[in-house]
């Protein structure tokens, strides 16, 4: 199977290529954002000729939720018409695309875990730029999965778990917002369950059903601050700092951005369609740190 990944800096990227490493049975291509620039559908088009791809992953975005909030043209032109512009070009090959959005579609107030089916409302510009991204691409290529993902981390870029770790080390208290809740999900499980997919939908093995919104998230639910507590509590298991975690309110932490008070994504057609189930938080995070501290 020929697989082909937009972008190759991203904490997905990055993970999608150490997944596929050393495996016989993928022949995996990637681009720089040099190399393919999501403004530039010329660029696209080349890279996925040259490469002849079964299937097209993209996680590639323009992912600065706050700053989106000063840049509303630069966040649509690359998450919204640059996301319909690779999965025309997916089209175009005969590919499959599988596009990666976010829990900021959804307006956060649902007192639940949100499914597929549930309305979308996002609050800024990032969400909505998203969701933009998110009809294109199906209108640009029957043959897509929508992966909506949350909380993503891991043991390389910019994330939560690093940031926690970090400040741990430097600070004698924590103080980490307590009345936003979500699913935190290991980038490694992710690249892991998008190879999967891939394999379900390449060439003839493509069924109807495979189409749509696919909510991919960690099976574990809990605030920044329980997050924030977990990874102190696993860190200091392996010789870190062990420091109080204060709750806070949103009030307490403002961004430019809105952040949805609630980001759980309810998994079961993840299970149902594809028969893919994430790891627990516990056993992921653990995985995170123990890499961590080898390197």
């Amino acid at each position: 199977m020929r697989v082909y990944v937009i972008g190759g800096e991203g904490q997905v990227a990055r993970a999608l290529l150490e997944a596929a490493a050393g495996r016989e049975d993928i022949v995996f291509g990637s681009s720089s954002r040099v190399e393919v620039d999501l403004l530039n559908t010329a660029s696209v088009d080349r890279a996925l000729d040259a490469f002849r791809p079964d299937v097209v992953v993209n996680p590639a975005a323009y992912t600065a939720v706050d700053k989106a909030e000063s840049e509303p043209e630069q966040a649509y032109a690359i998450n919204g018409a640059g996301a319909g512009a690779v999965a025309t070009a997916a089209a175009r090959h005969g590919a499959p695309i599988i596009h990666f959005s976010t829990d900021y579609v959804y307006d956060g107030r649902k007192p639940d875990a949100y499914v597929e089916s549930d309305p979308v409302a996002p609050q800024g510009v990032y969400g909505g730029s998203k969701l933009a991204g998110e009809r294109a691409v199906a209108a640009a290529n029957p043959h897509h999965v929508v992966l909506r993902t949350a909380w993503v981390y891991a043991p390389f870029g910019a994330n939560f778990v690093r940031t926690m770790l970090r400040l741990a080390a430097e600070r004698d208290r924590l103080r980490v917002v307590d009345d936003q809740v979500g699913c935190p999900t290991y980038a490694p499980d992710i690249a892991d369950a998008t190879l999967a997919i891939a394999w379900q939908i390449a060439g003839q093995r493509w069924r109807p059903e495979h189409a749509g919104v696919t909510h991919l998230a960690g099976p574990d639910a809990l605030s920044w601050c329980g997050f924030a507590r977990e990874i102190v509590r696993q860190s200091a298991l392996r010789g870190g700092r062990s420091v109080p975690v204060d709750p806070i309110t949103t009030a307490d932490y403002p961004t430019p951005a809105a952040r949805p008070a609630n980001s759980r994504l309810a998994t079961a057609r993840l299970a149902d369609v594809f028969d893919i189930r994430l790891q627990s938080l516990e056993t992921s995070l653990s995985n995170c740190l123990d890499r961590l501290l080898q390197s």
